[in-house]
This record gives structure tokens, sequence and C-alpha cells, in this order.
């Protein structure tokens, strides 16, 4: 079975306050795109799980999602045959997009199907809470409102089409850094998440664009200059908007026009601050199976 595993950006990140367990609440738009990484499973006798990847940077042990995805599905339906997996990367790896989670919630979709365990959403969402806070998302994808630490989804109507030109600079960005120094109580201005939705709703792209505002922003682009720089490359050749998206470092910009998109792509690669460019688009959801 092959599955195609899609990354995510979020087109809104609020964050109102930092919980007395140390989990930060979050408001998100999450908007999911089609780039996206391509998993194929394969069933074997031997009851263990491996997995090869065309990436040298990604560990492929008991620590990778979609091995804790494949074993935690697995045993709760008390599956006990093996699995062969070949992942091929293509969402840049630590950028912010969501790749190991798109991975993990597509590894529990194919093997719900593939087994023919047939649980539904809610509990694939149940299992996919237990391996991370973007992955009962990522099993739908789409574009959604997140709420609580991110566990609180509520489905939007899609949002319209555009061209997105993605862009991972060369660094990395710890994610523990960026929210142990968010510190909420002294912002006083934070993203308008209200004014998001409305023109989700009424499906006007230069609203929603108007409004792309990211709160991390404001400890990542301190630490990191470059972010700031793509994006102000991006808007200068046209985009309707430019954003980090989540903790980093990856930054992306809408665009009404495929022209545009491409060259102001080919411009941000040629600044030599960019590990990683492509121009995508908006999908309405994250796993699409191909058998």
């Amino acid at each position: 079975m092959k599955i195609s595993a899609m990354s995510k950006v979020n087109l809104g990140l609020d964050v109102l306050r930092r919980r007395d367990d140390g989990y930060h609440e979050v408001r998100m738009i999450m908007q999911t795109l089609k780039l996206c990484d391509e998993l194929y499973f394969e069933e074997t006798q031997k009851n263990e799980i491996r997995i090869v990847c065309n990436s040298e940077n990604l560990e492929c042990d008991e620590n990778n999602l979609i091995y804790k995805a494949a074993r935690l599905i697995m045993d709760e339906a008390g599956i006990d045959r093996g699995l062969d997996i070949r992942l091929k990367k293509n969402i840049p790896i630590a950028a912010g997009m969501a790749g190991g989670s798109s991975d993990a919630a597509a590894t529990l979709v194919a093997l719900n199907k593939m087994f023919g365990i047939d649980f539904d959403i809610a509990k694939l969402k149940e299992i996919g809470v237990k391996i991370g806070a973007d992955v009962p998302y990522c099993i739908e994808g789409g574009t959604q409102l997140s709420e609580g630490i991110g566990e609180k989804l509520t489905r939007l109507k899609d949002a319209p089409q555009c061209f997105v030109v993605v862009a991972k600079p060369h660094i990395g960005v710890s994610t523990k850094y960026v929210y142990e120094n968010l510190h909420v109580e002294t912002i006083k201005t934070h993203p308008n998440i209200d004014a998001m939705l409305k023109g989700i709703d009424a499906g006007d792209l230069i609203e929603i664009s108007s409004h792309m505002e990211n709160i991390l922003e404001n400890v990542t682009e301190k630490k990191y200059p470059v972010i700031a720089m793509l994006k102000s490359k991006l808007k200068s050749m046209g985009a309707l908007n430019s954003l980090m998206s989540g903790s980093g470092p990856t930054v992306f910009a809408l665009f009404d026009d495929r022209d545009k998109a491409d060259k102001a792509c080919e411009a941000v690669l040629d600044t030599g601050e960019v590990a990683f460019g492509c121009v995508t688009q908006f999908s309405d959801r994250t796993c699409i199976i191909e058998e």
C-alpha cells in the first residue's frame, strides 16, 4: 500500500497563556499543503517493524514516529504480523511543517485499512494524540481551527486555492527554546484569529492573507534574522503575505499568480540562505491512499 502524507502550515498562530502544567494554550488556523512524503507498506511474516528512508538525517528505529504509530495501532488491534515500511522524505525535517506528525498519521490511516482494523476517525485520533499533539489534525487535515493545546479541532470551509512558496533556511530551531522564551504576558498585540476565520468563511484570499500572523515570530525572528529577511524578500516579489510556520524556521508565502510564485521561489533560493524551496498549493486532506 502507498499513502501520501501532506505537510502543513499555520495561517495564523496565537498563544493565549501558559498553563499550570507547563503546556501552552493555543489558537491556530492549520492548513494542509500538497507538498508530501510518500510511504510504502508491505506486510511480512516476521513480527518486526522495519523502516528504510531516503534521508540520512532521519533515525529509523523505535524512536521514529512512524514506528511508534505502527506499533500502537497494531498492538491496539492485536495484529502480530510484521511490516516493511519505505519512506520517501520530501517534507524538510524539523521545519515546523508537521512532517513527522503527518507520517505518523498516514501510518495509522494506512494500517487501519491495510489490516482491515476498521477503527473510526475518533479512535485513530485517540491513538494519534499519544504520539504528538499535531497527529490528530494530520489524520484529517484541510483547513481547521486548533485550540486547547492543539487537540481541539474544528473543521472549517476549505481555504480558497492559491500558490504557496515554501522556503526553509539552513538553520534549525528548537521548539522548546521558542516556547520557553515566549513571554505571553508581555505581548500586547495578538494575531486576530477571529478575523482570519471570517476571511475563510467568506472565501476571501485577500482577507485571509491580511490577517496572517504568528505570535512565535516574537521570539524566533529576534534570534534568527534570516526569517524576517526571507519574509521581506517574498513580499517584495509579489506575495499577498508571508509568515513563519509553527515555531520555524520555515517561511511560506501566498501568491495568486503561479508565475510570480515561481520567480519568488527562485529568488529566495538564489540568496543562498535556503536549504529547501518549492511551490505548492493547499490540500483539503492530509492522507491520500493509493493502493
